[in-house]
């Protein structure tokens, strides 16, 4: 990659209709693992106009009153003016949900059956899954999306503060960031999309968010009088929401994770619980990939695992440090499988994702969160002793990714 270079990422409100759709379905997963932590929970959603539909599959034993949980939902993101077309009261809810497959069923729950390999708990579904960190913020979070994702949040601080009372729920924002020898200098160009209320004028729109979003988010000496401000523009966006789009979950899957610097396998997030190593392994690899950082061990670490449905081990691991590593990504890779455990009831215990915590993960990115058992640096001490005791044995690996057998194999005693 050259040396000077410019990256943008988005974020979106939480009114986005993509954004309302995903909190819905994280709403219905944190409902039913607040009475039964074992629920099985694949919840999709499609809102549009005046209509909001669940999907899915889940087994459970919680009592949910899924029409309630959805209301709360849009209520809680903005959606309770009069005009609203999408309107917590007055949306029409139509709900899809049946129980889990029992062919998937019997691949997950932890015991033998005919024709499957082993009695552990296996992985829900045959995937890839990535996890990334890098050393550019406090969050080892690449800027670009970290920046999205403050500008959105504050726009939601004002709205629901009643600070600026002509904003409405929907929004997006943009951030282009210039490179320099690798390291982020300065902001190039911001792009803020709010919905807002028909009686307020453009320049009005303009200059609060210039002044009251933007500058007072963006650290001042990334901006310059060269950064360009490109907001609404349009010039109108009055009607949003679910009224002017329609809205499915999982369709911000960029968004929800590194803004386009990491890699993504496709599988989202939202509405999934944790035997869905869609969403439980990609914050596993999160959670390695940041500790790798943390630890020293390299400015930016990419993991990449793939599983089988219904088998406990990956079929593969791999580690890239894009050359910022203390030693050979193998090396580190192997490291890595000395303190890590990437079977999927294993990855559920370490984190305590049996647990309501989905609905904080759902807006403003799933990554780089305070709060979140996936953005914990608390491996820091091991891995580096894991390190320590890798070079000792001056272990012999190859130079390309170690599959998920050989790493292990290097790392016996683990």
């Amino acid at each position: 990659m050259d040396t000077s270079f410019v990256f943008s990422s988005e974020s979106v409100g939480e009114g986005h209709p993509d954004k309302v759709a995903d909190l819905i379905s994280d709403s219905v997963l944190d409902a039913c693992l607040a009475q039964d932590p074992r629920s099985r929970v694949a919840c999709e959603t499609l809102v549009k106009s005046n209509i909001a539909i669940i999907a899915g599959e889940i087994t459970t034993k919680a009592v949910v009153h899924y029409e309630q949980v959805v209301r709360e939902a849009i209520r809680e993101i903005g959606y309770t003016n009069d005009d609203d077309v999408f309107h917590a009261d007055r949306v029409f809810v139509q709900n899809l949900l049946t129980q889990q497959s029992p062919d998937i069923s019997q691949g997950v729950d932890a015991r033998k059956v005919a024709g499957k390999k082993t009695a552990e708990q296996g992985a829900g579904d045959q995937g890839l899954m990535f996890g990334y960190a890098c050393d550019e913020t406090p969050e080892l979070m690449p800027t670009a999306i970290m920046f999205a994702h403050r500008l959105g949040r504050k726009l939601t601080d004002l709205r629901k503060s009643g600070r600026a009372k002509w904003l409405r729920p929907d929004a997006k924002s943009q951030v282009s960031v210039r490179y320099e020898d690798g390291r982020p200098v300065e902001v190039v160009n911001v792009v803020i999309s709010t919905q807002h209320t028909a009686d307020v004028k453009h320049g009005t729109i303009e200059d609060f968010v210039i002044e009251q979003v933007v500058k007072k988010v963006l650290p001042k000496e990334m901006l310059s009088r060269k950064t360009e401000y490109l907001i609404n523009p349009t010039g109108r966006f009055v009607v949003g929401g679910p009224q002017g789009d329609s809205g499915l979950t999982g369709r911000k899957i960029i968004v929800d994770s590194y803004g386009g610097t990491g890699r993504h396998g496709g599988g989202a997030f939202s509405g999934k619980d944790p035997s869905k190593v869609d969403r439980s392994a990609a914050y596993m690899c999160r959670w390695v990939a940041k500790n790798i950082v943390a630890s020293g061990l390299a400015k930016r670490a990419e993991l990449q695992v793939a599983y089988a449905i219904g088998y406990p081990e990956p079929v593969s691991i791999c580690v890239d440090t894009f050359g910022t590593g203390v030693m050979r990504d193998a090396g580190i890779a192997a490291a890595v499988a000395r303190v890590f455990s990437f079977k999927p009831a294993d990855i559920i215990r370490e984190l305590d994702l049996l647990r309501p915590i989905y609905r904080q993960s759902t807006n403003y990115g799933h990554f780089g969160k305070p709060g979140l058992p996936w953005e914990e640096t608390n491996r820091v001490r091991e891995l580096k002793a894991a390190l320590a005791e890798t070079s000792a044995k001056t272990v012999t690996l190859p130079r390309r990714a170690a599959s998920a057998r050989e790493v292990s194999a290097q790392a016996a005693g683990r």
